[in-house]
């Protein structure tokens, strides 16, 4: 921090006084006339995330059937294994690690911009009908064209996109303001949670067991068929929505606010609500609409970091352990693929979202 001050001519015999000109308080580093912020807390929970994740992640590949060390798993994937053993984490296990790894950083990032536009803890793509337009999308490719896999992601993706046009389409009113778009969300997501009922009335028994198995929300299966179609789609739009992290903090202020400090706010909540969309399309596509990972990861990640701002690269990395953590416990607690993750993530979820109604209206704000 640095001070400019000057002493000002008074008459004789009065007593000097000392008025400041400036004050600047300058944090992070400036390079050739860029300056980066670093807050140090926010960047210790990300990487404390990470390592939690990885760590997660590897002790994932090591359970199940044939355990693995941890030491064997990192010599295996360093390609020192046995044969076995690179066929079983290669193959069998890796796959399904890096879709719940991408799948809950996606859910983490797009559940940031939704509550970060909705400007409500709420907010999130399992409240505002976005899993039941992707299921909506995948039962009618079920029911009506009995797809396979391939068609089941693609119905998916399709009726999460759809959704996600149709709410943005109702919502705006020169803008699209949070409140409103909450509401709208929560009326399309009562109105496509109806129409999944009416497809499960309209399926055979095997396609509604099919169809049931897929809206539970599971990693079991998973192989690289469902991790390059993700990969790519994070790799595109997770740097894109981090690059309108600074204008989203902005939007946090108002939009009178954020307009007045340059920031084109339609646009900016067009393009990351569309990038957001897609990503949790991707996801559900990739892995079923697992609930309450959008809802929670935020929430926690700005807990952990206490850093204003929506905490995007926080909120990707916790989902990511979120979703990796229950997996690992869900296998732990019941063994390997009898539990679907959806079904632990639901359960706790469920006990978070009552715990956040119940600190919002304590607080006044429901």
């Amino acid at each position: 921090m640095s001070v400019r001050s000057e002493r000002t001519k008074v008459p004789a015999g009065a007593r000097p006084t000392r008025r400041i000109r400036a004050v600047r308080t300058v944090s992070g580093l400036s390079v050739s006339g860029l300056s980066v912020r670093l807050d140090v807390r926010a960047a210790l929970a990300g990487l404390l995330l990470l390592a939690v994740a990885l760590a997660a992640a590897v002790a994932l590949v090591g359970s199940g059937d044939y355990p693995m060390t941890p030491s064997e798993v990192l010599s295996t994937l360093t390609g020192g294994g046995t044969t076995g053993q690179e066929f079983i984490v290669q193959e069998l296990r890796l796959p399904r690690v890096l879709v719940g790894l991408l799948v809950g950083a996606a859910f983490g990032i797009a559940g940031a911009v939704f509550q970060t536009v909705s400007r409500n803890p709420l907010g999130s793509p399992d409240m505002l009908g976005f899993a039941q337009g992707s299921s909506v999308g995948a039962l009618v490719a079920i029911v009506y064209f009995h797809s396979g896999p391939y068609g089941v992601a693609a119905g998916s993706v399709v009726g999460g996109v759809a959704t996600g046009l149709a709410i943005f389409l109702l919502a705006w009113k020169r803008g699209v303001h949070g409140y409103r778009f909450v509401l709208v969300g929560i009326g399309a997501a009562a109105m496509l949670y109806a129409i999944v009922l009416y497809l499960l009335t309209k399926a055979t028994i095997h396609e509604a067991t099919r169809a049931t198995t897929w809206m539970t929300g599971s990693l079991n299966g998973r192989d690289w068929d469902q991790v390059w179609p993700l990969a790519a789609v994070c790799a595109v739009l997770v740097p894109l929505v981090l690059g309108y992290g600074r204008p989203l903090r902005m939007l946090e202020m108002g939009d009178d606010a954020a307009s007045a400090l340059g920031v084109r706010v339609e646009r900016v909540r067009i393009v990351v609500l569309l990038a957001a969309v897609v990503l949790v399309a991707a996801g559900t596509a990739a892995a079923g609409p697992i609930s309450f990972v959008a809802l929670t990861a935020p929430q926690l990640a700005r807990r952990l970091t206490r850093s204003p701002g929506p905490n995007l690269l926080p909120a990707a990395l916790m989902g990511a352990a979120l979703l990796v953590a229950a997996d690992l416990a869900a296998q732990g607690l019941f063994g390997a693929d009898q539990l679907p993750v959806g079904v632990l993530t639901g359960i706790l979820g469920g006990g978070y979202l009552v715990w956040l109604l119940f600190t919002e209206r304590k607080a006044g704000r429901v």
